[in-house]
């Protein structure tokens, strides 16, 4: 691994990192085997960044991701989790909870308060079975702002001044309150899921100028945006919801692109993810071997030239967007 750096941290971080959402049941049950090789194949291909959170199948992914490192040397792997919703058995469930299949009968709630922070690191702790976290992120708090600033970061900076983490940050489907975190809370880094991509690069406007300002690394997520630039067919999701017909068309167009310059959709994805300068590491979720292999063999297929400069070309991509090949 190398040492990245994230903002006043160093973290030994690959480029690739697994996403365990999946491994949670997201939108499919995943069962204990599957997780474990899951898991297995990432690690014997060379991963050693994990991120995982409580929601991810109510705690089912933390508890399997766990089982598996706690036999690896803890000082060979980069985990990171998050803050933001405690598991509890009451009801309702939140219509969220519809995208996680097989999970146990636990129900996400939201809190951002400083005890509620500490709390939840304990928890999460407790189902991964380690000692300690190594990248905690504030999760999910787009109508949390305030109780986010005033409680989850102040628990967060004081778990990073003691040591209980090395890195803090927040994670999130959207790249506006991200930028405001960059600017007003002592942040190492951020999680952009699906804010990046060859179909949104929502990301370039403010989050991306502003991270490359401040040494804030940015870890992306979301690189197929759920599924879409994995399988641009009928029935595909975008941002975890049914795509609509323009958003399957544009992922056509550039599917057929791709295979008009002999290289593949998710290759392409994965690679004009990565190509950011502000970008210190790119999760892929999984929920098989099969998975894993196939996402670190997307990363390196050759891509030829002349497909970004048609991309450019074509504006089908934000011309602000650096390229594969561009010069530094």
């Amino acid at each position: 691994m190398k040492k990245v750096r994230l903002g006043r941290s160093a973290l030994d971080l690959t480029k690739l990192g697994l996403g365990t959402a999946p491994l949670g049941g997201l939108f499919a049950p995943v069962s204990e085997l599957e997780a474990e090789a899951t898991i297995a194949s990432a690690w014997s291909l060379g991963v050693r960044y994990f991120d995982t959170a409580p929601l991810y199948g109510f705690g089912l992914a933390e508890q399997r991701l766990g089982r598996f490192l706690r036999a690896q040397p803890r000082d060979s792997f980069v985990l990171s989790t998050k803050v933001g919703r405690l598991l509890r058995t009451d009801d309702p469930a939140p219509a969220e909870d519809d995208h996680y299949k097989g999970a146990p009968p636990l129900r996400p709630h939201f809190d951002y308060s400083f005890d509620g922070v500490m709390r939840s690191v304990d928890e999460s702790l407790t189902r991964l079975g380690l000692d300690r976290i190594d990248i905690l992120l504030v999760h999910d708090p787009d109508d949390h702002y305030d109780e986010a600033v005033s409680g989850a970061f102040r628990a967060l900076q004081r778990l990073r001044d003691d040591g209980t983490v090395r890195a803090i940050g927040a994670g999130m489907n959207q790249s506006e309150m991200l930028a405001r975190f960059a600017e007003t809370v002592p942040v190492d880094c951020v999680l952009l899921a699906g804010r990046y991509t060859l179909l949104d690069q929502d990301g370039l406007r403010t989050l991306m100028p502003i991270c490359l300002a401040r040494n804030i690394g940015i870890i992306l997520g979301g690189i197929y945006n759920s599924g879409i630039l994995a399988n641009p067919q009928a029935g595909a999701t975008f941002n975890y919801e049914a795509a609509d017909a323009r958003l399957i068309g544009r992922a056509r167009e550039l599917d057929a692109l791709c295979k008009r310059h002999g290289t593949e959709l998710k290759a392409a994805a994965i690679q004009f993810a990565m190509a950011h300068p502000a970008v210190t590491v790119a999760l892929q979720g999984a929920r098989s071997a099969n998975e894993v292999a196939d996402n670190i063999a997307m990363a390196e297929l050759p891509v030829p030239p002349l497909l970004w400069q048609e991309l450019r070309a074509r504006n089908l991509v934000d011309p602000r967007a650096p390229l594969p090949g561009d010069a530094p």
